[in-house]
């Protein structure tokens, strides 16, 4: 070994188990705020309140091809409702609730935190009319 080959060790040495460290710290900060949210969600009441849906959004994601396996695509659903008081929250809906959803329904919500848990559609909702 001559001279040269000394910055690959350095390389395997140093800067290797730094990425690594790195890639897992980022890894335990996401898998933290995760559980940080969850267990929010898990403290707070469940409310069932009037509401309508103002407006529905799909978000695509997309997972890179790794080696020897195909990309993987992901949709994640989103729709916003607007309480009596005028309020709007967005919640994440699985995608046989979103597309059975329309903008302008009108129903009742079903909601903890951030978590949504239902919507049941009422033919007319005289309250929320007016907006």
């Amino acid at each position: 070994m001559g001279p040269d080959s000394s910055w690959m060790f350095d390389f395997a040495g140093t800067v290797l188990p730094i990425f690594f460290v790195v890639v897992a710290v980022i890894g335990a900060l996401a898998a933290g705020r995760e559980l940080l949210a969850w267990s929010r969600n898990n403290r707070m009441p469940v409310l069932t309140v009037p509401a309508r849906i103002v407006a529905k959004r799909s978000e695509i994601r997309q997972k890179p091809q790794d080696e020897g396996s195909p990309a993987r695509t992901t949709t994640l659903y989103y729709i916003t409702f607007e309480l009596e008081n005028g309020e709007r929250m967005e919640l994440r809906v699985k995608g046989g609730e979103y597309g059975v959803s329309a903008e302008r329904d009108w129903g009742t919500l079903t909601y903890q935190g951030t978590r949504y848990l239902g919507f049941t559609r009422e033919p007319h909702y005289s309250r929320l009319e007016g907006r």
